[in-house]
């Protein structure tokens, strides 16, 4: 009896540690699930609602409210100047409940300021000249194409004329201009020229320039802080390397012609005689 007795205390110890065992085992791997779980919440991308057109817009178009949508986007990589809510996008005190686009704007893109213009601006360049500023049309030739052109690019202006002494160069008028507005393909911006901001003194320069020469405009690359400094000046001799020797003209002396003059009468008369 007392060996069933034991044999059955025995099981039943091993029962019970095998429990144990399981019991310990499914909470090592609940451990391991909350864990993961963890892991990937600390890991996930955090993002807030910001508001983004529903389609397309260019320099001059109008934004109302119901061009915009509401999209997601990650909180730690939020653009300058986001636009996260409508009394940001349309400040209480202004009657109009829209804003005139200044730079390009796709779907699903984050709206910001910099793409607006002032909360009441009117539609139209002066929009997009600062205080103090003009904006300047110029019609000139471009490195590229007018489609390579954005507004807030830069460009460097040079002149082609001819001078005074008849001898045509080109130099650099002037460094890092910035574009404002840039014909669009579409035509619907009823923009022809390339727009610059220029001072009042650049106007005036300006104007001379396509007045007596021809104006051509070269890209400034992205974040090109270089500056420029004195002239640049080309002309034809340094690009096809001719020399031009100065060719000395000699002048011939006239004779030396020396004369005495004789009263005859009342007229006083002039005789050629010899130099000595």
């Amino acid at each position: 009896m007392r060996g069933v007795f034991g044999l059955v205390l025995v099981i039943g110890m091993g029962l019970a540690g095998f429990a144990v065992y399981m019991v310990n085992q499914q909470i090592e791997q609940k451990n391991q699930q909350l864990i993961r779980a963890q892991r990937e919440r600390d890991g996930a991308v955090r993002t807030v609602d910001v508001y983004s057109p529903n389609r397309s817009f260019t320099y001059g178009e109008v934004l109302t409210e119901d061009d915009l949508k509401v999209i997601k986007y990650a909180q730690d990589f939020l653009p300058e100047g986001v636009i996260r809510d409508l009394e940001t996008l349309f400040p209480p005190e202004e009657p109009a409940k829209s804003r005139v686009v200044i730079l390009p704007i796709i779907p699903n893109e984050p709206l910001t300021e910099s793409r607006l213009a002032a909360p009441g601006a009117s539609r139209g360049l002066t929009a997009l000249v600062a205080p103090g500023m003009r904006a300047f049309p110029i019609r000139g030739r471009t490195t590229g194409s007018f489609g390579t052109l954005r507004p807030n690019d830069r460009i460097d202006l040079y002149w082609t004329g001819r001078l005074s002494s008849g001898r045509e160069v080109t130099n650099l008028l002037k460094a890092n201009m910035q574009i404002i507005a840039v014909p669009d393909e579409s035509g619907q911006s009823n923009i022809s020229d390339v727009i610059l901001q220029v001072t009042p003194e650049e106007v005036a320069i300006l104007t001379q320039a396509q007045a007596s020469g021809s104006l051509t405009m070269s890209l400034v690359g992205s974040g090109d802080t270089t500056q420029i400094s004195g002239g640049i000046t080309v002309d034809t001799q340094a690009v096809t390397g001719e020399i031009i020797e100065e060719v000395i003209i000699e002048e011939e002396v006239a004779p030396e012609i020396c004369y005495r003059y004789e009263r005859r009468g009342t007229e006083r008369v002039q005789i050629p005689i010899p130099c000595n």
